[in-house]
């Protein structure tokens, strides 16, 4: 009886603890502030030094870039990887499908 309260109880604290997902974000574009309330593991020093890469390198072409950020490494990338959003059609995983190629220009007709 006694564990079957025990069981009952401890299963409503797992569903009643709040579930910490990241949520989509565009590095690319999004400010420090947004990053880090977006992001998973990536507090405001660590937001502010991705946009601080940003700016002196230029955008993001891959989630895998973010590991020239100080600080960011594989666990962080992993956890958050299905958030990451990059702007510019550019890939977002290593293993995602190549970006559609973009529209040819049209030829000028020789006359």
């Amino acid at each position: 009886m006694i564990r079957n309260v025990l069981a009952a109880l401890a299963l409503s604290l797992a569903c009643a603890l709040p579930a910490f997902a990241a949520t989509p974000v565009d590095i690319n574009h999004a400010d420090a502030s947004t990053i880090a309330n977006s992001l998973d593991g990536i507090g405001m020093s660590k937001a502010q030094a991705i946009v601080a890469w940003r700016d002196s390198h230029g955008a993001f072409k891959s989630v895998d870039d973010l590991r020239q950020v100080k600080g960011i490494g594989d666990k962080t990338l992993q956890r958050n990887r299905d958030a990451i959003r990059l702007s510019g059609g550019v890939k977002v995983a290593a293993n995602s499908a190549p970006a559609a190629a973009a529209p040819r220009k049209p030829r000028p007709h020789k006359q």
